[in-house]
């Protein structure tokens, strides 16, 4: 986050696939600046031992375990956080990925389902179910992680359920923004660029990594820290008056 500084004491932060990545770096964050965390993942063990680090380090953090692409398990979530806090402040939506590169015509129905339902359909519902308290409250933040991915669609083989839903993910975002805006609620989205998260760099060789930070103006693939501070911005009052916008934080890789 470099020098600068966001407090968030007092507020409670729930973010989706906290459990590893982009999303664990910035429920850390979250909690260094005095929000109570709550970390929403499928995977218990990893979700545990990332708000075990926070507790270790003096911050106020809960793993949640959770299906996001189950309507029952999304709202027994998000009942219990609103059940303990009492208010939702954050949302950040962050839970994705995929699993294949092919083309659209060599993927399978079932592939399709389970990675639009992942990138997408989450989002959807995690929205539906914070956006109740938001109401209450007349305030809050949604943040969703698209990606460079859904902004453009790069030659080669891909993820073409991921490239959709991850499009579809910007859409909604200026959908909400349109809705919620009036209601003090100010959502939008980041666009990473690739990101050296733990599944990348497994993932790739280094030399693959390499050509990746080759194709961006900075010259380098991207860091998490480097999506972390952004999540910290659009949801801070500095960028209250940003909404429905999505940000591509990508090196310069793509320039719209």
């Amino acid at each position: 986050m470099g020098k600068t500084k966001f407090d968030f004491s007092g507020q409670t932060a729930v973010l989706t696939g906290a459990a590893s990545g982009i999303a664990r770096a910035a429920s850390a964050a979250f909690a260094e600046a005095g929000a109570t965390v709550y970390l929403i993942d499928i995977d218990e063990e990893k979700g545990e031992a990332a708000a075990g680090e926070i507790r270790a380090g003096g911050g106020q953090a809960h793993f949640v375990h959770c299906d996001v692409t189950e309507s029952k398990s999304v709202n027994g979530a998000f009942q219990r956080v609103l059940a303990d806090s009492g208010r939702i402040d954050v949302l950040v939506n962050s839970a994705g990925g995929w699993t294949k590169k092919q083309a659209t015509w060599e993927t399978p129905e079932e592939e399709w389902d389970r990675i639009v339902e992942l990138n997408l359909k989450s989002v959807f519902l995690c929205c539906k179910a914070a956006t109740p308290a938001f109401l209450r409250q007349k305030s809050g933040r949604i943040i969703n992680l698209g990606s460079v991915a859904g902004l453009t669609a790069a030659k080669g083989a891909s993820s073409p359920p991921y490239i959709a839903a991850k499009a579809a993910v910007h859409s909604l975002t200026r959908l909400l923004a349109g809705e919620l805006g009036g209601e003090g609620v100010a959502v939008n989205a980041i666009a990473p660029g690739t990101t050296a998260t733990e599944r990348v760099t497994i993932a790739r060789t280094d030399e693959e990594i390499a050509q990746i930070g080759a194709s961006t103006v900075a010259g380098r693939i991207a860091e998490v820290d480097d999506m972390v501070g952004w999540i910290l911005f659009l949801a801070a009052p500095e960028s209250g008056y940003l909404m429905g916008q999505t940000i591509a934080v990508n090196g310069g890789r793509l320039m719209v």
